[in-house]
């Protein structure tokens, strides 16, 4: 993927838009819009690590809206809160955050690990084992949303315990994928619903 630029643009009679649309500008263009300073027509260049920044608190802002969702849906379904996020070295506007995590049981697997993240771009989960740390392949830059689950498991790696996606359940881990909150939610839920009965009040949901 080819480095981006970023600037503050000078700011137009759209730019004056609700913050939900500023936001949504800028993890779509890597552009943020500032009020005019004197008329001048001026652009003040962004650095990588600036946008990341930015993109950083959007992500965990998400994350924690989110996690909030789920724990408020039945008192015997909780979900542990570890929000932390990564942007894409060559794209700072683009990056993914980490809700939580927690295990469950797949017919002959059980208790599987796994964790749960939010994506601002859509992506395919790498299957190739040996590329570990290159967690996606086949990015679209575009703006998106992308909420996936993949299991997990520990191993050790050069002497020490990490843990790493779980390739014995599935090449890629990926328990599901989507890029509707609502079915993200309801997909959750049921990895968190220990008992049949919690499965099927999670099952009701429209």
């Amino acid at each position: 993927m080819s480095m981006f630029k970023y600037y503050a643009a000078k700011a137009t009679a759209q730019d004056h838009a609700p913050a939900r649309a500023v936001h949504t500008n800028f993890l779509r263009t890597g552009r943020i819009a500032r009020a005019e300073e004197g008329g001048r027509d001026e652009r003040r260049f962004l650095s990588h690590e600036e946008v990341a920044k930015r993109t950083g608190l959007r992500l965990e802002n998400a994350g924690a809206k989110t996690h909030q969702r789920l724990n408020r849906f039945h008192s015997d379904i909780r979900f542990p809160r570890l929000i932390f996020h990564k942007t894409l070295a060559q794209a700072p506007h683009l990056g993914y955050v980490h809700v939580t995590a927690s295990s469950t049981d797949f017919a002959e697997h059980k208790d599987i690990g796994w964790k749960f993240y939010i994506a601002n771009f859509s992506a395919d989960i790498t299957t190739d084992a040996a590329a570990e740390g290159q967690f996606f392949h086949h990015i679209h830059p575009g703006y998106a949303r992308m909420y996936f689950a993949v299991a997990m498991k520990n191993q050790d790696i050069g002497g020490t315990r990490q843990q790493v996606i779980n390739r014995d359940f599935r090449d890629n881990g990926l328990l599901f994928r989507t890029a509707d909150p609502k079915t993200a939610l309801k997909n959750v839920l049921m990895l968190g619903a220990k008992t049949a009965e919690l499965r099927k009040i999670v099952e009701a949901i429209g």
